[in-house]
């Protein structure tokens, strides 16, 4: 770990996320490959600094000159992309040394996720030339640096997305894509992220330091196999926590993840109870899928630091809703919100909106009576908004059936209408839209949500597992943060 103070740390690391140049070794000309795409990714996203592409046989890719080595390059490396066959390795590292570059991400595999003394002898040659360089490595066995701010996009992919305050750490490049890939369709914006592999020099406590210290991270979602010094890591979640929300992802939580990991990462693994204890011990919040991941970040995102208790559900958006109303109030529940009941003077208003036939009007609220109306609907989630008992309003939306009944036009008004809500009683509302026939429609009407600060769940379960963490760490009787 980097004994350097947060300061001293945001300085060190800078470049890794806003470095000036970056150069890519293994570029080819006669075939695609991950090197080459990076440097299609770089230049396509717009990134503003010098791009270096590095081949022996020199050419020219996309406009760009390609060098015959690093020391080759004219100016400055602040970060090298290298990806070659292992065996050059050696040779590359004496020349990041000779440039002076700053850090050297090696997406080469092929080290101690073998297993064997050999690989393992690699990595410690590739610590030890690095200290000798001064430079610090990144990897190997990892896909780097992430950030669009400075146009830099995820790996070879060319993934980018709107810049935002979420930050996220992993030490597999495959689950950053996928992370990624899910959060960017579900309207996360990213701040910046890094996948880092092995972690032989810079592993997961200095990055989560640097996140922790970073003025434009707000949030943070980690992946972790293992951990080299696991004491180390869980002291600086335990203070990182204390300011910013940490929802963790392990892998290797069964015998058959542990022993995938040990060839994927080459990391140790620890048993789930341990680690479960563990991250609780030190306020970070533990998820068990990609999706929870995406699901908990999300929310935080949208919603920030929500300190209320008390859940208001409306279900029958379009069509029948009091069997779906009566399965919401059971899954609220059981993930442990409160759902009160309604004020005398709420259910008085909601009578007179509404009706008393076929009504359910206590909470959870079967708001099927006003047809889909906009006007009606939105009469009656204000007047649920409007009880000072209620915190928060969860909204079942079937945008299949609502366009059955409504014209898009409708669906739009009723929507912009929940925005206008939300701000005007400064309450948050959350809205969970299965998935539809109307795929393109219910992708917008997302998108349009999630412009608002409303966030989108696919299942009710979903939303009620990532409200609870929410109120968890945020909330009147908050149980995170140690």
């Amino acid at each position: 770990m980097l004994e350097l103070s947060p300061t001293e740390l945001l300085q060190e690391l800078k470049p890794i996320f806003y470095p000036e140049s970056i150069a890519i070794v293994g570029v080819s000309t006669s075939r695609p490959n991950a090197a080459s795409g990076w440097v299609s990714g770089l230049v396509h996203a717009g990134f503003l600094g010098s791009i270096y592409p590095v081949n022996p046989r020199g050419g020219e890719m996309l406009g760009l000159k390609i060098y015959p080595n690093l020391t080759a390059i004219p100016g400055h490396v602040d970060y090298a992309i290298i990806s070659i066959p292992r065996q050059i390795v050696p040779r590359i590292l004496e020349e990041c040394a000779a440039k002076k570059v700053k850090f050297a991400h090696f997406f080469t595999a092929g080290y101690s996720e073998l297993g064997d003394t050999t690989s393992r002898s690699l990595e410690i040659e590739m610590i030890q030339k690095a200290r000798q360089g001064g430079f610090h490595i990144i990897g190997p066995n990892g896909a780097g640096s992430y950030c669009p701010e400075s146009k830099i996009p995820y790996a070879p992919t060319g993934l980018m997305g709107e810049s935002g305050t979420v930050s996220f750490l992993t030490q597999s490049g495959g689950i950053g894509n996928t992370f990624i890939g899910s959060g960017i369709a579900r309207g996360i914006k990213f701040s910046k992220g890094i996948s880092f592999g092995n972690g032989v020099d810079l592993d997961g406590t200095d990055l989560l330091r640097y996140l922790g210290a970073d003025p434009k991270t707000s949030i943070i979602g980690a992946y972790f196999e293992g951990a080299g010094n696991g004491r180390q890591l869980l002291n600086a979640m335990r203070e990182v926590s204390k300011a910013k929300p940490i929802v963790m992802l392990k892998g290797g939580r069964t015998e058959v993840g542990s022993t995938v990991v040990k060839s994927h990462t080459g990391s140790l693994a620890v048993s789930s109870a341990i680690w479960s204890t563990a991250l609780k011990q030190a306020g970070a919040i533990e998820v068990r899928t990609i999706e929870e991941l995406v699901d908990t970040l999300l929310i935080f995102q949208q919603l920030g630091r929500w300190h209320g208790r008390n859940i208001a559900i409306a279900s029958g958006f379009a069509g029948g809703g009091g069997g779906i109303a009566v399965a919401a109030g059971d899954i609220c529940s059981e993930a442990g919100l409160t759902v009160p009941q309604l004020s005398s003077q709420t259910l008085e208003k909601l009578t007179k909106i509404l009706g008393l036939v076929g009504s359910i009007l206590h909470n959870p609220v079967d708001v099927s009576q006003a047809d889909s109306k906009p006007a009606t609907l939105e009469e009656a989630f204000e007047a649920i908004l409007s009880d000072p008992v209620i915190d928060m309003l969860i909204i079942q939306e079937d945008i299949g059936i609502l366009l059955v009944q409504s014209t898009k036009e409708d669906v739009d008004t009723i929507n912009s209408s929940l925005i206008n809500l939300k701000n005007k009683y400064n309450k948050p509302i959350v809205i969970v839209m299965p998935p539809s026939i109307n795929e393109p429609e219910r992708l917008q009407t997302e998108h349009q949500l999630a412009q608002g600060s409303i966030p989108v769940f696919p299942s009710m379960e979903r939303a009620a597992r990532a409200i609870s963490r929410l109120s968890q760490y945020s909330g009147p009787d908050a149980s995170y943060r140690g």
